[in-house]
């Protein structure tokens, strides 16, 4: 454990530091398209319209953390789901699991607690309620399956493109368009969260842990089957890495395939470390 964090210290920092911008950016956006008295909320009263810049504004900071230097180093999980689905295909140490996790829900709570501090009253009014997930009026039973299912194409998408030598640097983007559809779409029933972390940090702040299980098995469930399926087809010598954009140069810290010696070359990234 020692030994983990005195190594790989600086990433889980980055990891705690990612989701907790990620969270600061959905409470701005959240309140200043959901708020009542927000200026842009009464000059948009289509919530269909709403939901879809709310879709845009996370996909396109998605897309900047996953290609940020941070992101490029941890790896971009961002979400405990994601780094549990690669430890459990061998690709991310026990330890560094391990702490990934824990930076992952710390960071994520600081980042809608100092939302909370900037924004105030207008975050914590019901239409905004710290940005929590909550299940949408068809019931839990869809929200379930609504979570489930966007978890499992996320992951799915992830590891067919991560590991691709040519479409791997493209794997942000596919991501950040993901989380912007699935706003759009799939918010209605779930919430959309696929993140165990992103929904406790909110709900933490709105002391509202309303069908918590859900977003913390579903998404587990989806990705942990898409990784299944995945290897099932493919084999695991398929899974190069648990970093969603490794073709740059910071170093990494994972059970790396892409440092072999037949992949070596000036764009294939750090070895691991």
């Amino acid at each position: 454990m020692w030994n983990a964090w005195k190594r790989h210290w600086p990433e889980y920092g980055m990891e705690a530091a990612g989701l907790g911008l990620f969270m600061l950016s959905a409470c701005s956006f959240a309140t200043l398209l959901a708020y009542p008295g927000s200026a842009v909320h009464l000059a948009l009263p289509d919530p269909t319209l709403r939901r879809g810049l709310m879709g845009l504004a996370m996909g396109l900071t998605a897309i900047g953390l996953i290609y940020s230097p941070w992101g490029k180093q941890s790896g971009a999980h961002f979400n405990p789901a994601v780094t549990f689905t690669f430890w459990r295909l061998g690709k991310i140490a026990g330890w560094d699991a391990g702490f990934y996790v824990l930076a992952q829900f710390i960071g994520g709570s600081l980042g809608v607690m100092l939302a909370a501090q900037l924004l105030r009253d207008p975050l914590a009014h019901p239409s905004v309620h710290y940005a929590v997930t909550a299940p949408g009026g068809f019931g839990l039973g869809w929200a379930f399956a609504g979570e489930l299912v966007i978890s499992f194409l996320l992951m799915s998408m992830v590891l067919r493109i991560s590991n691709s030598l040519r479409l791997n640097r493209f794997t942000g983007l596919f991501a950040g368009t993901l989380v912007a559809l699935y706003i759009l779409l799939e918010d209605p029933i779930s919430g959309m969260s696929m993140n165990p972390a992103r929904t406790w940090s909110s709900a933490l702040s709105a002391r509202d842990f309303s069908a918590w299980w859900i977003y913390f098995s579903a998404p587990l469930a989806g990705m942990l089957l898409a990784a299944e399926l995945y290897v099932h087809t493919r084999g695991r010598g398929a899974v190069r890495c648990a970093k969603l954009h490794h073709m740059n140069q910071k170093r990494c810290i994972f059970r790396c395939g892409f440092h072999a010696p037949a992949l070596a070359g000036p764009d294939s990234g750090g070895a691991g470390s």
